[in-house]
């Protein structure tokens, strides 16, 4: 077997190295790249985006994919498992940080294969849990410091088999939380999951609408009637929430209202450091 590194390989490491040869070869995609969007379609709309991902991806820090300390959803690994259990059904994560007494002394996380592991009596329906404590079933975390390299923590989590960091200051305290699918989706984009609703589906809210955030722009004229497209934007938008973020010029955060030059108003329900989630639309006051 070859002992030289695959194409792909060196493509990878050219692309988030640090030396001038990695700088070079960047500089000639994003040539390729922009030479595509203004001639022809040897690159779908799709590949560049991943593309263009791949390009800043090495300069990304822990810092900057991760969750922020107040959207940590943790558990205390005093609690019952009967408790976690039904933590576990309502937020549909598979993992979770233990902590003891406060976030700012982790122990672990917890899995749910293993919390199901404690089930017993599955043939007879009765669905008892063993007297075990979450601390016996508690698997190790990984640490990293806000400005650890993305890439570097997504390859120790590669080799260490663990799919959640969390972000620890300098004072030691606990900064954010990391996932594997946080990292991997500054790449491919955001991922959804079996749990994730097929259908995003608007709900009437008095002069307006509730909205993901995922929503097309089409799907939304189609439903409502309404055309939020804005000529003065020079890139293509696709979503609500590529849109107010283009509006804005940043990611918007939770709470913050955001004018559409047509009279609409968006505010914010849900977002994260990268991304908006959930949008409330209010018409313009002259629409029925």
């Amino acid at each position: 077997m070859s002992e030289h590194p695959s194409l792909l390989k060196r493509i990878f490491h050219a692309l988030t190295g640090q030396n001038a040869e990695s700088a070079a070869m960047r500089e000639s995609l994003e040539e390729v790249i922009e030479e595509s969007e203004r001639e022809s379609a040897a690159l779908s709309a799709q590949e560049r985006v991943m593309l263009g991902n791949l390009l800043r991806f090495g300069e990304l820090k822990v810092q900057d994919v991760m969750v922020p300390r107040a959207d940590i959803i943790a558990v205390d690994e005093n609690m019952k498992l009967s408790e976690l259990v039904v933590m576990f059904r309502d937020l549909q994560h598979s993992r979770l940080p233990v902590y003891r007494e406060t976030l700012d002394d982790p122990t672990g996380l917890v899995h749910v294969k293993d919390v199901l592991s404690q089930l017993s009596g599955v043939r007879d329906e009765t669905y008892r849990l063993t007297p075990a404590t979450i601390g016996q079933l508690r698997r190790p975390i990984l640490f990293a410091p806000p400005s650890m390299r993305a890439l570097d923590l997504l390859l120790k989590m590669q080799a260490t088999h663990t799919h959640l960091a969390l972000v620890i200051d300098e004072y030691g305290g606990t900064d954010g939380l990391v996932s594997i699918e946080d990292i991997i989706e500054e790449i491919v984009g955001d991922i959804a999951d079996e749990h994730d609703e097929a259908d995003v589906i608007l709900k009437p809210d008095g002069d307006g609408v509730i909205a993901d955030a995922r929503m097309d722009l089409d799907d939304f004229k189609a439903q409502t009637g309404y055309d939020l497209g804005v000529e003065d934007i020079e890139q293509d938008i696709d979503s609500l929430g590529g849109l107010v973020t283009s509006l804005l010029g940043r990611v918007p955060q939770r709470g913050e209202i955001i004018a559409h030059p047509g009279g609409y108003e968006f505010q914010v329900l849900e977002a994260d450091p990268r991304r908006v989630r959930r949008l409330r639309v209010k018409w313009p006051e002259k629409a029925e």
